[in-house]
């Protein structure tokens, strides 16, 4: 295996970590307004996630990172055609930390529930923005020759990418509802899994429209890896149905297993249809970002290697440590911070 596809799987590998995790931190946001009746019902639910929900961004901020040490030409052309659409998801990253952190400095009705509504905003432009740049990625988008994008952000979201998106929200959203049935007490878990139950129907059948549409109209599943992308999105169709035999059958555990099996398999289904290609040029073909002509040098891919083998396993003991410590569910006579 050379050290350019070793990376191609890292960087899948990170991003696996970041839809996993962050997926339910969005989804719990985005039902904030709806599952919490009070205020005390909100904080119980910001609280499921207040201990992590930074800790789980880093799985982003790492993803980019590497992506620029190990595919700086990927990032370069990533980071200036999507620039508009990466500044609005920043400003929804920095809206959504700040909510957590104001939202109880001031003991006002109307001052929570301001910060409240921010975190479900953001919760969900986030979950949209997301899957509207994966459907990008699978479909392409015009680069040319000198590995530029050109055509601004109303070509991104075009229909392909903006069912991507709401794949993405239906989603985390069940997935983020799946989470607080874990979390939570009544009343908050019946409603939890009342709303995971409900968003189910929905997220299969816009997942089952973009897989076809990603079938017929995209190349996704025609590269070298077409077989593991085959099977990945199999596996991840037969999870997404046992989610909800598990929510009927009362058993949140699996069902939250399984929702997290089908965003994990989803996302090798993207990133082994897209391989060996990063961006792929809906102009030529051969003018798409391969993991060949967008990275570094094989010294430098070499050293980062080691650094990483070295230094991530220590991050996912701190984080599972994380995880353990605050598995206790969650009720009004839990003592909250946020």
């Amino acid at each position: 295996m050379s050290l350019n596809t070793l990376w191609f799987i890292l960087v899948t590998v990170l991003f696996i970590g970041f839809f996993f995790l962050e997926g339910f931190d969005y989804g719990v946001g985005m039902l904030l307004g709806f599952l919490g009746k009070d205020d005390a019902e909100r904080r119980v639910i910001i609280n499921t996630i207040g201990p992590v929900w930074d800790g789980n961004e880093v799985w982003l901020i790492t993803a980019g990172g590497a992506s620029f040490a190990a595919f700086p030409q990927f990032y370069a052309t990533l980071f200036s055609g999507f620039y508009l659409a990466l500044v609005l998801m920043l400003l929804a990253l920095i809206l959504r930390g700040v909510s957590f952190e104001f939202r109880s400095k001031v003991e006002s009705p109307g001052w929570r529930k301001l910060w409240d509504w921010v975190i479900v905003v953001t919760g969900f432009l986030l979950a949209l923005l997301w899957g509207v740049a994966v459907g990008n990625l699978i479909k392409g988008v015009a680069i040319k020759e000198d590995m530029n994008y050109y055509g601004g952000l109303l070509p991104l979201l075009n229909p392909f990418a903006l069912l991507a998106g709401l794949v993405f929200v239906f989603l985390f959203a069940m997935h983020g509802a799946n989470f607080l049935t874990l979390k939570t007490a009544d009343p908050i878990m019946s409603r939890a899994k009342n709303a995971a139950k409900a968003l189910w129907f929905p997220t299969v059948i816009l997942t089952v429209a973009l897989v076809i549409w990603a079938f017929v109209g995209t190349d996704l599943f025609k590269g070298p890896a077409a077989w593991l992308a085959l099977l990945s999105a199999a596996i991840a169709a037969v999870a997404l149905l046992l989610v909800y035999y598990f929510i009927i059958k009362d058993k949140p555990g699996w069902a939250f297993v399984m929702g997290s099996l089908t965003i994990v398999f989803a996302t090798i289904m993207v990133f082994a249809g897209n391989y060996p290609y990063l961006l792929k040029s809906t102009l030529n073909p051969k003018w798409s970002l391969t993991i060949y002509n967008a990275s570094s040098s094989p010294y430098t891919l070499k050293v980062m290697t080691i650094v990483a083998f070295l230094l991530v396993p220590f991050v996912l003991v701190y984080q599972a440590w994380t995880y353990y410590t605050f598995r206790q569910r969650l009720s009004k006579d839990t003592h909250l911070e946020y």
